[in-house]
Order: C-alpha cells, then structure tokens, then sequence
C-alpha cells in the first residue's frame, strides 16, 4: 500500500517540486500552502508530516503539537530557511524526526523521507509478489533458498512495478521514473533492462500491452 504525506510550505514553487519528487518515489503527497488549509486535514490519515517552520503568522511548531497530540507516532519533518541551532532544538523537542535547511536537493529530502518510512514501518520491508520476497531496505531479492543477483537498475525497475502494482507505464515513464529526467540514451535501456530482469526472475508476471509499455500482473 502506498504511504500518504502531507506538506506544508507556503512557497508555492518549492511545494510544488517536492510533491512532485516524492510522487515519483510513489508516494501519495497532499500539498497544503497554509496553516489553517493543514489544520483542516490534521485529522485524515497520513503516515508521515513534512512541515515549513515560518507559516504567515502561524508556526509549523504550533502545527506539530496538534498532530503528535492526535498520534505521538507519526513522523515529522521539518523544513527551514533559518539554519539556527535553536530551531533544531525546538523541532526535536517537540517531536520531529528530521530537520533540513533550505535551500536542499530535493533527492536529499527524498533519502531522507525513505529511511524514516523505512525505520518507522519496518514491516513494509519485504514484501511477497509473484513467489518472490523482497526486503527494499537491504535491497535483496530470493525465491526460496536462492537469491536473485540484480543490478541497481534492474532493482529500481522491479520496485516501480512493485510499488504500482497493475498501473501500465509508457516507456518514457519509466525511463523519468528509473533513470531520471536528465537520461538522454535511448529509451531501448527500458526494454533491455526489462529483458534481463524476466530472464532474471521469470516467475515475476511483467505484462507487456502491445503499443503502449509494460506493467506488472
């Protein structure tokens, strides 16, 4: 199941582009520009927080007492243009998992946010498709007593399919999603990559739709 987060951020831009890096990982992301458009939501599900601390006249610290207040255990981010030491301090204080001072990679949030997903939901690590277990976190395949040696990609590939389980991807989806917007090769590294990763694991139900691209059964 994909995990939902909620943002906070009033600068539109950087909203907006953080949303759509962790969308790509496959989270589920609800953007909200204001305090009181968050506070209306504080009571949906969401498994993990990422806050802005100065919000109009408003604080991200006053929005983290109101959510660890409904659940101590959901994990919080925060995200900060002031790189003050005391900050941090509050933030930890109160409860955050993790601090980080704009301006940031949004890839760096991105790793950040994938091991406080791993940590704090730990039996999400491995899972079972296909006859095959995999443990994401240690990045290790094996069907029964063998392991599955696969490259970096091949693994990346194998978890976007995994992670979307019955969506179709275009080629061109998949070559943004796995090998990033910046990749100017051919898209023929999907097919070749998809080819040994079947040959590779030939029990894994990777359905082909003919004039469109690839998706997993």
């Amino acid at each position: 199941m994909k995990k939902i987060i909620n943002i906070v951020e009033d600068e539109k831009d950087l909203n907006e582009l953080v949303k759509s890096y962790l969308e790509k990982e496959g989270y589920i992301v609800n953007s909200y520009l204001t305090f009181d458009s968050a506070y209306a939501h504080i009571d949906d599900y969401c498994d993990l927080w990422i806050l802005d601390i100065m919000l109009d006249d408003k604080s991200g610290f006053d929005l983290i007492e109101m959510i660890k207040s409904r659940n101590n255990n959901i994990p919080v981010i925060f995200m900060s243009a002031r790189d003050k030491e005391f900050d941090r301090i509050i933030g930890l204080e109160k409860g955050s998992d993790d601090y980080i001072t704009k301006p940031f990679s949004p890839k760096e949030l991105v790793l950040r946010v994938n091991n406080i997903m791993r940590r704090v939901y730990k039996e999400d690590d491995r899972i079972e498709v296909n006859g095959y277990e995999i443990d994401e976190a240690k990045r290790i395949v094996s069907k029964g007593d063998e392991q599955v040696e696969l490259t970096t990609k091949e693994f990346d590939l194998l978890m976007l399919f995994v992670r979307n389980r019955g969506t179709a991807f275009l080629r061109e989806q998949i070559l943004e999603k796995v090998w990033d917007e910046n990749y100017y090769g051919s898209d023929r590294v999907v097919d070749d990559t998809l080819r040994r990763l079947r040959k590779k694991m030939p029990d894994m139900n990777i359905q082909t739709i003919y004039g469109f691209g690839y998706r997993l059964g």
